[in-house]
């Protein structure tokens, strides 16, 4: 595959940290990052809060640069100024937060805003505006108000507004955080469409392992590293490890996990539901 994202010995600090009595540096937030996304691929970026791996997410973009280290997208160097407005077109970034990246009281009016931006022909920002809003399912919407929507459809209006740029890679940092449970199965089965469908690269930023779990990768971070990185089925075999990083596994994958080391004869891992059930009704069967 054709390599899109080079992170290459990233360490990023945060500006200093001032208060009456002193000025004192702050802490590494990434400490020696190294990893490569190929084009297409569906990764999962998974720690838990203050692990790093939204900081991480603003560097695919430039929002963020390293203070020693380099990310390259699709080969430009996003320390140089000259690039990064091609940079911002190639990478698109969803928030966590819905209301913060909405900007317009109709629909269609906030989807079109980036593509205005840039200075489209009219007639193309109107079959970019309608053919992103029909891929996120939310054409009907096109004249409401933002307000009216549910949290999983705004979500889908934002995801939207960056498709209808055409990026080649969308970021989401934690775009389901905030969402109910039917909010973040809509917006999760929009991303995997965008990916399946169009080959459009998707870095999703999540503590939600049910949702890492229908990654292609998953890129495990704790305290500004990389611990560990492979297949959903490679990593959550881990399960001690995962633990001792504090963080979980899919309950699925937990039940098989302490089933096994009580003795019973099952798989190394188990990703979801229906694994576990036919793991299980081998046992019950033999």
């Amino acid at each position: 595959m054709e390599r899109f994202i080079e992170v290459k010995n990233v360490f990023f600090q945060y500006d200093t940290v001032e208060d009456e009595e002193k000025s004192s540096e702050a802490e590494f937030a990434l400490k020696g990052i190294d990893l490569e996304i190929d084009k297409g691929e569906f990764v999962a970026i998974v720690g838990h809060n203050g692990s790093g791996k939204s900081t991480l997410a603003k560097h695919f973009n430039s929002i963020y640069l390293p203070t020693t280290g380099d990310v390259f997208v699709d080969g430009m160097n996003t320390k140089d100024d000259d690039h990064l407005f091609d940079i911002r077109k190639k990478v698109g970034l969803v928030l966590q937060n819905p209301d913060n990246q909405i900007v317009a009281g109709i629909v269609e009016e906030d989807v079109a805003f980036g593509c205005e931006n840039l200075g489209m022909p009219p007639k193309e920002i109107r079959e970019r505006v309608d053919n992103a809003l029909k891929t996120v399912g939310m054409y009907e919407y096109r004249m409401h108000s933002p307000d009216k929507l549910s949290g999983g459809q705004k979500q889908r209006v934002a995801i939207a507004g960056i498709i209808a740029m055409e990026p080649e890679c969308i970021v989401l940092d934690e775009p389901t955080a905030m969402l109910d449970p039917q909010g973040r199965d809509e917006v999760i089965s929009t991303v995997m469409k965008l990916n399946s469908e169009q080959g459009i690269t998707i870095i999703l930023i999540t503590h939600y392992m049910e949702e890492a779990v229908l990654a292609d990768r998953v890129i495990m971070v704790d305290s500004g590293k990389v611990f560990t990185d492979g297949t959903p089925r490679e990593v959550f075999a881990k399960c001690e490890l995962l633990k001792q990083h504090r963080l979980d596994v899919p309950q699925a994958t937990e039940l098989n996990h302490r089933l096994k080391g009580c003795g019973f004869e099952l798989p190394d891992c188990v990703l979801d539901e229906e694994e576990c059930v036919n793991a299980l009704m081998k046992i019950v069967g033999s």
